[in-house]
């Protein structure tokens, strides 16, 4: 039985994957550049489709006779709605068994683009006929957003400091879809919301960081626009109208409204207490300490 994965090389794919071909599930892997597709190879999927899932000839090779489908859209994409229906449309021809869709938490909440988007792929899904997992994962715990504390005591979002949010540990969020996809009939027609405990302000980060390092972390809230000029590596901003209204949507959301969730799910799908932004962090400090002083 072969699954197909999409964004097979992102911030999910990186950690699934090798999940998937330790226990030995055959793999198709999706991906949109040829350095992505090498290094999937290496990590032991040799079946890699290389282009543009919205291209129907990509999507068809995709697609064509895999038995289930863990579909990640792509991240601030202007046709991430549209790939997704076609996705979904394409999986039903195919007579594909089993479709997990990776969503959001809170998919409801129509003021973020990225959650409206979702939340009309999760009805379309639902009205498919095709047999359904969603998972609706919280805010990444993500390693790239810790260098600058480490490296510089700075801690940075860009939004307001003193609003709530809940998060949760990319590792749990693929061990729950490695789980998904390894007992379709257990899980099929549900919705699970993945939150590991906790609520967190931005100081309350920070403090942890703190903690952690052994020396003071500040939280620091830096405008949208300043962080999408650093992720794009360009200043010139119009040439990317759609991804600079989605992240300026995040920012209004979030420095307006607590984003916090509920972790009972996500303990009894994993059978232990979910990952904790404590644990991820000293995780994420220990990797970057020579082995001796880990020791000490």
């Amino acid at each position: 039985m072969t699954v197909l994965v999409t964004a097979a090389n992102g911030n999910q794919g990186k950690l699934l994957i090798p999940r998937l071909v330790a226990a030995g599930v055959a793999l198709r892997a999706c991906v949109r550049s040829d350095e992505s597709a090498r290094t999937l190879r290496a990590a032991g999927v040799p079946d890699v489709v290389v282009g543009d899932i919205s291209d129907p000839a990509v999507l068809s090779q995709a697609i064509g006779g895999v038995e289930k489908v863990y579909y990640i859209g792509p991240a601030l994409h202007p046709k991430e709605r549209e790939m997704g229906f076609a996705v979904i449309d394409a999986a039903r021809v195919a007579g594909v068994q089993h479709f997990v869709f990776s969503s959001v938490l809170h998919a409801i909440t129509t003021d973020l683009i990225q959650h409206e988007i979702k939340r009309d792929l999760e009805e379309y899904l639902l009205s498919s006929g095709l047999e359904f997992t969603i998972l609706q994962p919280a805010n990444y715990m993500l390693s790239h957003r810790l260098g600058p504390a480490f490296e510089n005591g700075v801690f940075r979002l860009s939004w307001a400091l003193d609003r709530y949010q809940s998060m949760v540990d990319l590792g749990d969020v693929t061990e729950v879809a490695a789980a998904v996809l390894a007992d379709s009939d257990h899980h099929a027609g549900a919705t699970y919301e993945l939150v590991a405990p906790g609520r967190y302000t931005a100081h309350d980060l920070a403090r942890v960081i703190s903690e952690v390092v052994g020396r003071e972390i500040v939280a620091e809230q830096i405008d949208s626009d300043v962080f999408l000029r650093a992720a794009l590596g360009t200043d010139d901003l119009s040439q990317f109208p759609y991804e600079a209204r989605l992240l300026r949507a995040i920012s209004k959301r979030y420095s307006s409204h607590d984003f916090i969730g509920n972790p009972n799910v996500l303990s009894w799908l994993l059978g232990r207490q979910p990952t904790t932004w404590e644990r991820f962090v000293q995780r994420e400090f220990d990797t970057l300490r020579p082995p001796a002083e880990n020791h000490r």
